[in-house]
């Protein structure tokens, strides 16, 4: 359980500088709006392009690509119809929709399957669905839900061009598909940049959690208790049956999908929902909450299918 351990380490240590750097006010009154945007507009975009450049494509066309396509549908799918006769909100329940269904796959998921799988690229294929795919949709629906469903047709659809983040993710599939090799000298700057994303996103978090009330109350109790369910047993439950029932996976192959499934919401998503200004706190309050459980959880199916 080294892995499991060691990866949330990591993620705590840093979130806990964010949280010191936020009491000490440090950052001044702004210094998570300011993070956020760094992350969101220029550190975001730089690390989806500089991964997707270099990536295989080829990753993504697997049986364990459908099974994570499969379960991360079926849990969104809950959510948002639950959002929708709970009357939650478009945007808010987009971002819970993600807290249920998208995966920690970078900075927690690579060296959970570095130490659990022992292949650091078993999370590609979920890395790369939810840049390519998930990410993309979800954003394109936040901006039509907000000012961009204001605009003309033709604005609508080029909304998914004026998404840093999107675009950062288009452009290294073009790349990585193209075989086009970036020269050092401009990769280089673009990976720099890209490495603040991960730390900027956890920092950001941190510093949300000064002043903050115990998660899972107030008037988004609901929406964060059943993301965090459908997130932590949920998803992993799916993915299981999936894999097993319908693509006959057992052994290694079966673990691979699970843990990854099993993994908690990412932060990046705390990002979105602060960028848009929606669901914030049930962002930040599922992220926690199912970072929390996904410990017992990971525990558990490493020890029942390992």
């Amino acid at each position: 359980m080294q892995g499991v351990l060691s990866g949330f380490a990591v993620i705590a240590v840093v979130i806990g500088v964010g949280y010191a750097l936020g009491r000490g006010g440090h950052l001044g009154e702004h210094g998570r709006e300011v993070l956020t945007r760094l992350a969101f507009h220029v550190a975001s975009p730089a690390l989806l392009f500089t991964m997707l450049a270099r990536a295989d494509l080829s990753v993504i066309f697997s049986s364990r690509l459908l099974v994570t396509a499969m379960s991360t549908a079926a849990v969104a799918g809950v959510f948002i119809a639950v959002g929708a006769v709970r009357r939650w909100g478009v945007g808010r329940t987009t971002i819970g929709a993600l807290c249920s269904s998208y995966v920690n796959s970078g900075n927690l998921g690579i060296p959970i399957a570095v130490y659990v799988l022992g292949d650091a690229s078993l999370v590609a294929p979920v890395l790369l669905f939810q840049l390519i795919g998930v990410t993309p949709v979800a954003l394109t629906v936040l901006d039509l839900s907000g000012e961009g469903a204001k605009g003309s047709p033709a604005r609508r659809l080029l909304t998914p061009l004026r998404n840093p983040i999107a675009v950062g993710s288009l452009a290294g599939v073009l790349v990585s598909a193209s075989g086009l090799r970036i020269p050092g000298p401009l990769l280089d700057p673009l990976t720099l940049i890209g490495n603040m994303s991960v730390p900027a996103v956890l920092l950001a978090f941190g510093i949300s959690l000064c002043g903050s009330t115990m998660p899972g109350r107030g008037p988004d109790r609901y929406p964060v208790l059943l993301s965090v369910a459908l997130k932590s047993v949920g998803q992993p439950a799916v993915a299981w049956a999936v894999a097993s029932g319908v693509f006959g996976l057992s052994g290694a192959h079966l673990l691979d999908v699970v843990v990854t499934s099993a993994l908690p919401a990412a932060q990046n998503l705390f990002t979105y929902a602060s960028s848009y200004g929606v669901g914030e706190r049930l962002a930040r309050d599922s992220i926690l909450l199912s970072t929390m459980a996904s410990v017992p959880v990971l525990v558990v199916v490493a020890a029942l299918l390992g």
